[in-house]
């Protein structure tokens, strides 16, 4: 893969190989921005780039980034968790291979995806890494949380930030690499939220089904009928990530209904290609209501990120909804 095969973050791109012509590398580098968007791609082909054997870098072709390709080149290491944390022996282990020269390119590249994962422990041990940084190892830091990451480290990295990609860009992928109709692209690039990785997530065929189920259902329901409600909450499923995704479409559906209640524009909307179900669900509920809906399901999300009783949250959630 190389840089032109990378949708969207041409500004990125265009530092970093910027860098590279000018022989300024940083030692240390943060990639940080959406989840799914794109951050850790962008770092596979930057470490290509490192270490590739032409003058165009990554060509794709040489032997170097033939072996980056088959995940076997030995100065392309990837540090990822051990279960829930990235671990102090992980760390330990980067930095005992950071003593000697790399094997065979000119870079030792040394990429750690959700660096956030890591560990008080293991975080301090990086430290002092990026304190003593040696010749010839570059280390690639990602994350969708910069913020859970010690102000130490983040102050001794070259900060990149990947932000979320255009609904045309994310449609345009679905097509050429995913080989979707139009249509489906469209659905899907709307609903991700500029994430490709998103995106992908949703490209399965209970998706647009799951969603259309829960618009058509705001739009004929009775506000009045709280055994309704109920029941409709049971059909959010019992697993945290069922729930966070029926929760997250149940939110954009309010918040079309909002946009398109105060400025009447389709184009504006996440799920625009069910616009005339939004326009019901706009006709029927006045935009204070709409306000309060989204900010309840809002706090809902976050009850369920923190491991709240999901059945009492999503009851409750339902009764202020009615």
């Amino acid at each position: 893969m190389t840089f032109k095969e990378i949708y969207g973050h041409e500004k990125s791109v265009a530092i970093l190989r910027s860098a590279m012509a000018k022989n300024r590398i940083a030692h240390a580098y943060l990639f940080y921005g959406t989840e799914g968007v794109g951050k850790r791609t962008t770092a596979s082909v930057f470490a290509r780039a490192l270490n590739c054997e032409e003058e165009n870098p990554p060509c794709d072709a040489c032997r170097s980034c033939q072996k980056a390709e088959r995940n076997t080149h030995p100065d392309i290491v990837t540090i990822t968790a051990e279960g829930q944390f990235i671990k102090i022996g992980a760390v330990k282990e980067l930095q005992e291979q950071m003593k000697f020269r790399p094997r065979e390119g000119r870079r030792r590249v040394l990429i750690m995806p959700e660096a956030d994962r890591m560990n008080a422990a293991a975080a301090n041990a990086l430290l002092k890494t990026l304190e003593e940084p040696s010749a010839g190892n570059i280390l690639l830091l990602t994350t969708s949380r910069p913020h859970a990451l010690p102000m130490t480290i983040l102050s001794r990295c070259q900060h990149l930030r990947f932000t979320p990609l255009p609904r045309e860009t994310v449609a345009r992928f679905l097509r050429e690499k995913e080989s979707l109709e139009a249509a489906a692209a469209e659905a899907l690039a709307a609903s991700s939220g500029g994430s490709i990785g998103k995106a992908l997530e949703m490209n399965r065929e209970d998706y647009l089904t799951l969603r259309n189920g829960i618009l058509e259902h705001l739009a004929e329901e009775n506000p009045a009928d709280p055994l309704q409600r109920l029941a409709f909450a049971g059909r959010f499923g019992t697993e945290r990530v069922e729930i966070l995704e029926r929760l997250h479409i149940l939110r954009a559906c309010y918040r079309d209904a909002l946009v398109f209640r105060e400025t009447r524009e389709t184009e504006r909307l996440i799920f625009r290609d069910r616009a005339g179900v939004i326009r019901t669900l706009a006709g029927r509920l006045p935009g204070r209501e709409l306000l309060t809906s989204i900010a309840a399901v809002e706090a809902a999300m976050s009850a369920i990120d923190q491991n709240a009783n999901k059945s009492l949250t999503l009851e409750a959630l339902m009764i202020k909804l009615a």
